[in-house]
């Protein structure tokens, strides 16, 4: 057997040491406070049986799409599932791609130019930053949801930079660590006064925010003011794949030139009608419909979370992260504190997930509770119950 190269070892044993190795979880039947399903659609039985009729209806029975979309994996379903994503988010044009991974690592690397600048936020996700650093521009980071912070970075860079170079700046509607917003339309007025484009992924925001999950960026009005959008159908939609909505020439620069959408197989028509099905239940008029009801829910279960968690004394050194979203967090810090924490809350029989260092800074981490429309008030009341009982024990002093 070949040798294992010395410096990956190395690199293996500082993960272990800085108590940040991760593992593969084995799949359990543990109440789920931390996957992203928040509508609980990946389980949906009628969701799935609509998927089969989508492609019952159409005649197709291919298990893959044998190439990618630019040799021969653009299926007609394609077509009808972007023309359905830009009439629903109300955009121009719309462009599936296999991930949200994929879709950030192919918008962030090939539309910012050499001399042009990207400003993001701090807390921007990982699949981002990847896709920043393949680009050529030049890029800075601002603090967290400060917009005057922004403004200041961005004169900077307005006083210094050449006549032809673009300015981008990038946030995510809601924070996939946070669960926070920006102000997003103080956020639009600053990027319109300096005639900058925006980019907002708003991977945790379609599907809970809006009257039909649209998102926060058309729940505010705003997506004519915005360059470009990202939408993941992996979180609230239950399902896989992603898209780009901006205007018809952003598509066909894409099409033409991000390597993650040319140079991959694309999704099997099982995906895309499962993402069809979805936007199908997200319009539905029935007073009884899926989205509603378990939209509802979710809104409820939300506001439970929070009032429960008010009532619970929680240690000196730790905080509560509140939000409007289903992503709920207490800052636990120590790598080594909160994944002794989540244990002992998983021996009782829930999932609930610790955040480590270095994917949050380091005295950042925390436990995020991701709340659905499937949890129970019990159960809710339960894991902060167990919450509370261990953030007063020994196990974090």
């Amino acid at each position: 057997m070949i040798n294992f190269p010395k410096k990956l070892l190395k690199k293996l044993e500082d993960r272990r040491l800085e108590n940040a190795y991760r593992v593969l979880p084995e799949a359990s039947n543990l109440v789920d406070f931390s996957s992203n399903d928040y509508l609980g659609f990946s389980n949906s039985e009628l969701i799935f049986s609509e998927t089969q009729q989508i492609l019952k209806d159409r005649h197709i029975h291919a298990n893959g799409a044998t190439g990618s979309r630019l040799i021969s994996g653009n299926s007609l379903l394609y077509s009808e599932v972007e023309k359905e994503i830009r009439s629903f988010h109300k955009s121009e044009a719309a462009l599936v791609f296999n991930s949200g991974y994929d879709a950030n690592l192919g918008f962030f690397s090939s539309v910012p130019q050499r001399g042009d600048i990207i400003l993001y936020d701090e807390y921007i996700h990982a699949s981002i930053r990847d896709g920043v650093q393949l680009s050529n521009a030049k890029a800075y980071k601002f603090k967290h949801n400060d917009l005057q912070d922004l403004e200041k970075r961005i004169a900077t860079q307005i006083a210094s930079k050449a006549s032809d170079s673009e300015i981008y700046v990038i946030t995510e509607s809601v924070f996939s660590m946070d669960g926070d917003s920006p102000d997003l339309v103080t956020l639009v007025a600053i990027t319109n006064k300096y005639n900058i484009k925006l980019v907002i992924d708003e991977a945790h925001a379609v599907g809970v925010f809006g009257v039909r999950g649209e998102g926060l960026v058309y729940n505010l009005k705003l997506q004519d003011e915005v360059f470009a959008r990202i939408i993941t159908f992996g979180k609230a939609f239950g399902c896989h794949g992603a898209a780009v909505l901006g205007s018809n020439i952003l598509v066909d620069y894409l099409v033409n030139y991000a390597r993650s959408f040319i140079y991959t197989t694309g999704l099997p028509p099982h995906s895309l009608a499962t993402i069809l099905s979805v936007y199908n239940e997200m319009k539905s008029k029935k007073e009884a419909s899926l989205f509603k009801n378990n939209s509802d829910k979710l809104k409820v279960n939300i506001d439970y979370f929070k009032a429960t968690i008010n009532k619970i004394y929680l240690h000196g050194n730790l905080r509560y992260i509140s939000s409007d979203s289903p992503i709920q967090c207490c800052v636990i810090p120590g790598n080594e504190a909160v994944k002794l924490i989540a244990k002992k809350i998983k021996e009782e029989g829930i999932d609930v997930k610790p955040i480590l260092s270095p994917t949050v800074r380091k005295g950042e981490e925390r436990l995020r509770f991701c709340i659905h429309s499937f949890n129970s008030f019990s159960e809710i009341s339960e894991v902060l119950n167990l919450l509370s009982r261990y953030i007063k024990s020994d196990f974090v002093n």
